[in-house]
C-alpha cells in the first residue's frame, strides 16, 4: 500500500498544551504513523501556553490568509516545529485574537469564551489553507473532535474542485461525545458552506448549529478511542442526543483503542518515582508506597491496602460515587491519596475529609505530573469508577505498574480490564457494572479482601498486569487500516 500523506488537525497536542485526553493522541499517534512511513504533519493553534523558546519554533515565511465568510478574509501568522522525539512537523497558527489568551477553551474562571465558534472554525480552515501553502496534497486530513470536525465539511463544499484536495479523504476521531460544538445558527455565515447544510441530517439541531454532527455527516470515516465506547454511543444513555445520527452511520463508525507511551509511563526506567521496579523485581514498588505515605502523611504499613485516585474532579469521573461511600469506605483498614482539581464542591468534600481522616485520606487540590507518577507506583489499587469513559489511559498506566484498577466497565476500560477471577487467579483488575455507590462500594470490598486474603490472587494480579501492553505501534496499524478504507470509499464517491 502507497504511503499517505496525512493532515492531522486538533486542538490541542502534548506537551505543547493539554487539558485532556486529546492532547495525547495528537502528540504521540502521528509519531507512530511516522513510524510506519507515513508523511504526517499536525496543525494546532499558537495558545500563550505554547512556548515559542523551549520547543524552538521558527516562523514560516509569509502570512496565511483564511476566508472566514461574512468576517471576510482573516491573516495569520505559522510557527513551525517539530514535536519531540521524532521528526513530525507541527504547525502552529498565530493568531493573537483567536488565540492569544490563558486558556485553550476557557478563562480563568473556567467560562468558555464566547468566539469558539469561531476560534475554531477558522483553525479548520486556517489548517486546509496552510496545506495549500506548504504545496502539501494530503491523502487523508484527521480531524479530532468538535473542533477540527468542519474540516470534513469544508473538504464536501469549499474544496471539493479544488486540486490539492481532489483526492483527499476525511477521518473524524471522537474523543468525548459530550462536547459537540453547538451554537446559534449565524455560525451558518461563518462557515459559508451554503443554507442547504442547516438541515437536520447534517448541521442543524434545535435552530442551532452542531459541528460535530455536521462532520460526521460529512467525513468518509469516524472513530473513537474504544471498541466499548464505539457501541456505547449508539444508545440514549451514552449518545448524549447524537445516538440517532450515530446509528444512522453506523457503517462508517470504528472503535480504536489509545495507546501508551512506555518510554514516559514504565517503573523500570520513570524518573518521577523513588526507586525503579519491574516485575522481576518487585522491591522497588514497596520503597514508593512507603515514600507516597510519608509524603502524604499517613502511617508507613506496608500491610495496608492504599488507593489512588488520579483524575479530574468531575461528575464523568464518579466523583459523586466516591463522595456517596467515603466516609463508609474509611471505616476499612485503607489508606487512601488523591490527586485531582475540578467542581468546588468535590475540591471542598476530600479537603474536609482529609481534615478528619487524616491517618487514612489525604489528598492534593490541583495538577502534579511528577506526583500523578508516584501514585501509580506506591498505590496498589487504582479507582476509577467514570460514569463513561471513551478510552481512559489512568487504568492502562495502572497495569504497567502493577497497581490493579477498580474501574466501572464502561468504554475504554471495559475494553483493557479484565475482571479477577478467584478460582483461575486471572484477570487483571476489579469491575463494576450498575452506576451507584454501593456497587463501587461493594467491588473495592471485593479489592480489599483479596489484598489481605488471597496473597496468590493478588500476586497473579500483577503479574497479569504487569505484562499487558497497549502500545502506539498497534494503534497506528489500526489507524492506518481505516485511512485505507476511508481512501476507498472516497474513491467510490468521486465516481457515482
Amino acid at each position: 500500500m502507497k504511503k499517505l500523506n496525512i493532515l492531522f488537525t486538533a486542538s490541542e497536542a502534548a506537551p505543547f498544551a493539554k487539558t485532556g485526553g486529546l492532547a495525547d493522541v495528537a502528540g504521540a499517534l502521528p509519531k507512530a504513523l511516522k513510524k510506519l512511513g507515513h508523511d504526517v504533519r499536525v496543525v494546532i493553534p499558537r495558545y500563550y501556553v505554547v512556548d515559542k523558546e523551549k520547543y524552538n519554533l521558527k516562523p514560516l515565511q509569509g502570512a496565511l490568509g483564511v476566508p472566514m465568510g461574512v468576517m471576510g478574509e482573516i491573516w495569520c501568522g505559522v510557527y513551525e516545529g517539530k514535536i519531540p522525539n521524532s521528526d513530525v512537523p507541527i504547525y502552529f497558527i498565530e493568531h493573537e485574537g483567536f488565540f492569544g489568551r490563558s486558556g485553550l477553551y476557557a478563562d480563568e474562571n473556567n467560562i468558555s469564551y464566547s468566539d469558539n465558534d469561531n476560534r475554531f472554525i477558522f483553525l479548520s480552515k486556517a489548517a486546509l489553507q496552510l496545506a495549500k501553502k506548504l504545496r502539501f496534497k494530503p491523502d487523508i486530513v484527521h480531524a479530532n473532535d468538535w473542533h477540527t470536525a468542519p474540516t470534513a465539511l469544508f473538504l464536501n463544499t469549499h474544496y471539493v474542485w479544488d486540486s490539492d484536495f481532489e483526492d483527499t479523504a476525511s477521518v473524524l476521531t471522537i474523543h468525548n461525545l459530550q462536547h459537540q460544538g453547538k451554537f446559534y445558527k449565524g455560525v451558518m455565515d461563518v462557515l459559508s458552506v451554503g443554507w442547504e447544510h442547516f438541515t437536520p441530517q447534517e448541521l442543524e439541531e434545535y435552530d442551532g448549529v452542531n459541528l460535530l454532527k455536521g462532520g460526521i455527516y460529512n467525513c468518509d470515516v469516524f472513530n473513537t478511542v474504544s471498541r466499548k465506547y464505539a457501541k456505547e454511543i449508539q444508545t440514549p444513555e451514552f449518545g448524549w442526543g447524537l445516538d440517532g445520527v450515530i446509528r444512522d452511520h453506523k457503517d462508517k463508525l470504528y472503535g480504536i483503542l489509545n495507546g501508551v507511551d512506555y518510554s514516559e509511563w514504565s517503573p523500570d526506567i520513570d524518573p518521577y518515582i523513588p526507586k525503579n521496579y519491574d516485575l522481576d523485581n518487585l522491591g522497588g514498588k514497596r520503597v514508593c508506597k512507603r515514600e507516597l505515605q510519608k509524603e502524604f502523611g499517613l502511617p508507613q504499613r506496608d500491610d495496608v491496602p492504599l488507593i489512588g485516585f488520579v483524575g479530574r474532579l468531575a461528575e464523568q469521573k464518579g466523583i459523586g460515587l466516591i463522595a456517596e461511600i467515603i466516609w463508609s469506605l474509611l471505616e476499612r483498614d485503607v489508606q487512601f491519596v488523591l490527586l485531582g482539581s475540578g467542581e468546588k464542591w468535590a475540591e471542598d468534600l476530600f479537603r474536609h475529609v482529609s481534615y478528619w481522616k487524616k491517618d487514612k485520606f489525604a489528598c492534593k487540590i490541583g495538577y502534579d505530573n511528577p506526583l500523578s507518577h508516584r501514585i501509580e507506583a506506591g498505590s496498589d489499587l487504582f479507582l476509577m469508577p467514570s460514569l463513561f469513559e471513551p478510552c481512559g489511559l489512568n487504568q492502562i498506566y495502572s497495569l504497567r505498574y502493577g497497581t490493579l484498577p477498580i474501574v466501572r466497565a464502561v468504554g475504554g476500560l471495559d475494553d483493557t480490564i479484565e475482571n479477577y477471577d478467584p478460582y483461575t487467579k486471572s484477570g487483571t483488575g476489579f469491575k463494576f457494572y450498575e452506576a451507584s455507590g454501593r456497587a463501587l462500594l461493594s467491588t473495592i470490598d471485593w479489592a480489599i479482601d483479596t489484598y489481605y486474603n488471597d496473597k496468590e490472587g493478588m500476586k497473579n494480579l500483577i503479574k497479569n498486569a504487569m505484562s499487558k501492553r497497549f502500545d502506539w505501534e498497534s494503534s497506528a496499524k489500526a489507524y492506518e487500516d481505516i485511512y485505507y478504507l476511508a481512501k476507498a470509499k472516497r474513491k467510490c464517491k468521486k465516481y457515482q
